[in-house]
């Protein structure tokens, strides 16, 4: 199937999100279908060119493809479970946030029911949606992916990740994992710092120095990971270990919140008990790889 850039489109629910969804499909020239529950959410769009369907039913029968955007994957089955609903070779991409396991679920779902289904999530802020700098990550079967991806371009960077249907969320929750921790590092130091007299944009351009330096690292450190080698090139994890007592003892000293700190100590310490102490630090993975200690 071809996709053009007339492709129409439904969006479903109109939070934030969904309001830039559908201002970005808009602007790119296809006729858009917008549906939400409280309707007067839709009253800009529909000024800009969009048609507001009265109901769930004719909103998706208006488009050839539908991105679904609502409050949680329940509000979906709610609104698509309708027994007046027919989805039966419906193409739905769903951009709601949720989990791997709900993501796998819908798909059962909506394939139970005739339709093509796409689970996805969006990397961004509504106001970059429709820029580059709007990652759109998508997962389930190629073959519908490829055949709307012309239309998604539309939202920005669009990214298929591979036919589990749970990789979007999946990668979404990664994403997040790394956005909190380089804060969370960032704002560290930035504590340890001010207690010297140095404010935040001092410090902020060593930090980024530093979090690019250590990006650098991933691919060598991700190859250690995937053989399950992990020979001490640059440094052995007791080493780190001992660094790490340093920054507690710093951040104890002047006052500042050292449970980040001792949590990274806590994690290294279990795998030097376990014989991993000249190993290099990508070997935490096994502890990362494990239940949490409550």
């Amino acid at each position: 199937m071809n996709d053009r850039t007339t492709t129409s489109v439904t969006v479903i629910g109109l939070g934030l999100m969904g309001r830039a969804l559908a201002g970005a499909f808009l602007r790119a020239g296809h006729p858009t279908t917008v549906w939400n529950r409280t309707i007067s959410k839709a009253d800009q769009l529909v000024a800009e060119g969009a048609r507001s369907a009265p109901t769930v039913g004719e909103a998706l029968e208006a488009g050839i493809l539908t991105i679904i955007c609502v409050t949680d994957y329940q509000a979906m089955y709610e609104l698509l479970g309708a027994s007046e609903i027919e989805l039966g070779g419906k193409m739905l991409i769903n951009l709601t946030s949720g989990h791997s396991a709900q993501a796998r679920e819908a798909a059962r779902w909506a394939g139970q029911r005739g339709a093509h289904y796409l689970d996805g999530a969006i990397m961004a802020v509504p106001p970059a949606i429709g820029t580059a700098e709007a990652v759109i990550l998508h997962s389930g079967p190629q073959a519908d992916f490829e055949a709307h991806k012309t239309t998604l371009d539309a939202l920005g960077t669009v990214t298929y990740l591979g036919a589990d249907h749970g990789l979007a969320s999946l990668y979404d929750v990664a994403g997040l994992t790394m956005m909190w921790s380089v804060l969370n590092a960032w704002l560290q130091g930035t504590a340890l710092l001010r207690t010297a007299g140095v404010d935040a944009a001092a410090y902020a351009p060593f930090a980024r120095q530093m979090a690019a330096g250590v990006a650098e690292w991933l691919p060598g450190y991700a190859e250690q990971i995937d053989r399950g080698s992990f020979p001490a090139e640059v440094s052995a994890l007791e080493t780190d270990a001992r660094a790490m007592t340093h920054l507690i003892k710093e951040s104890e000293a002047v006052g500042v919140n050292a449970e980040l700190p001792k949590l990274f100590k806590a994690m290294a310490d279990r795998s030097i008990a376990a014989g991993h102490g000249g190993e290099q630090y990508p070997v935490l993975i096994e502890e990362f790889g494990k239940p949490g200690n409550d």
